[in-house]
């Protein structure tokens, strides 16, 4: 059986978990958005306590090499790349190659979009019904500036990325069926 993994980083409200939503539906790949994780241990300990990090980390790891090892046809995952960070680079890397040597194609997605657009889809309601933590919007938007002025959380126009197989799409003007259209076709997944 051949194995997926398409990991779709952005920034916040860039839509990475709704692109990811459409891609599974095209692709019959499963998605594992960053808050799926998150939302639950939000629910456990507070964001400054370590053990949220340990429970988020742990979860996800178990949940990748569920994936890369079981006879999965693949997964989605989305993740806020902070491109200043090498620890964040590391850790893409660290689960491609775990994908990989269990024989998956392994795809990276980055999606890019005009900051204005990604606050009116900060309050969109597909978003809210999936993270719960982002329903206080005056919250979610002070987040959201705070950690732009804060990280370099796209990639520079040109910039050379240690993935085999990427793709970088300006999904401002797109719906997220076209952007998810645009990945299956680029890559050729079926």
């Amino acid at each position: 059986m051949s194995k997926t993994l398409v990991v779709i980083i952005g920034p916040h409200a860039v839509g990475k978990m709704t692109v990811g939503q459409e891609l599974a539906k095209i692709t019959g790949l499963r998605l594992f958005h960053n808050h799926m994780s998150i939302e639950l241990t939000r629910q456990l300990f507070a964001r400054s306590e370590k053990e949220w990090r340990v429970l988020n980390e742990n979860i996800r790891q178990t949940v990748f090499e569920l994936f890369a090892k079981g006879d999965f046809p693949g997964l989605i995952f989305t993740f806020m790349c902070a491109f200043d960070f090498k620890s964040d680079i590391d850790y893409l890397l660290n689960l491609t190659t775990l994908f990989k040597s269990n024989g998956a194609d392994c795809y990276v997605v980055e999606l890019c979009a005009d900051f204005e657009e990604r606050i009116i889809r900060n309050r969109s309601e597909n978003r809210l019904l999936y993270k719960e933590s982002k329903r206080d919007l005056e919250l979610s938007e002070a987040e959201m500036r705070k950690t732009n002025s804060e990280y370099r959380l796209n990639s520079y126009d040109g910039e050379i990325l240690p993935f085999e197989n990427y793709i970088k799409i300006d999904n401002t003007s797109l719906s997220p069926e076209e952007t998810a259209g645009r990945i299956k076709s680029h890559f050729g997944i079926e």
